[in-house]
């Protein structure tokens, strides 16, 4: 064989790998621009859809003239903490419940004399007064529950515990 008839036969298959690598690229663009068309397809159809439903109307909120819940205070059911009721009642003429009751509860280590609805923030005992016999602390509002009518800050006192008096000093004695 000669030499220019290889070389032919080369070029032959060469463009044969071409003419049938372009059209396998043809087939590939043909089935990508099928898919693509078919997607934005659905994504019309999809958007028609949802454009044809009817929006359900919101429903209307009937305005009243309803007030706010004012509730009185916890009254525990048993002794002086625990769990209790509170009365609640709410102006408005059109409103369908003006009065309620609601069962509280009322922490028994909360200090009764600020209110069971009252949360203070206390800081540390202070030093015990030696004339009174007593050491105080004050307490910032932490929390008022169902609004309650709270002091901003509160002060109180407990007695200080066993005191104890300095002992006399004995004198030194210096033996010379």
């Amino acid at each position: 064989m000669k030499m220019t008839t290889v070389i032919e036969i080369t070029k032959c298959h060469y463009q044969q790998d071409l003419l049938m690598q372009s059209q396998q690229y043809l087939q590939q663009r043909r089935k990508f621009a099928v898919a693509f068309l078919a997607f934005i397809f659905i994504l019309a159809a999809v958007d028609t859809a949802e454009a044809g439903k009817k929006e359900k109307p919101e429903k209307k909120v009937k305005k009243s003239d309803c007030g706010e819940w004012q509730w009185s205070v916890c009254v525990p059911t048993s002794g002086d903490c625990g769990l209790g009721t509170r009365e609640g009642t709410r102006p408005g003429a059109e409103c369908k419940q003006t009065m309620k009751t609601q069962r509280c509860k009322i922490p028994c280590n909360w200090k009764k004399q600020f209110g069971a609805e009252c949360k203070y923030q206390f800081q540390a005992w202070g030093e015990c007064d030696l004339n009174t016999a007593l050491k105080t602390r004050t307490g910032s509002l932490k929390r008022a529950l169902h609004n309650a009518d709270c002091q901003k800050t509160v002060t109180i006192s407990k007695p200080c515990g066993k005191l104890t008096k300095p002992k006399p000093q004995e004198s030194l004695r210096f033996i010379s």
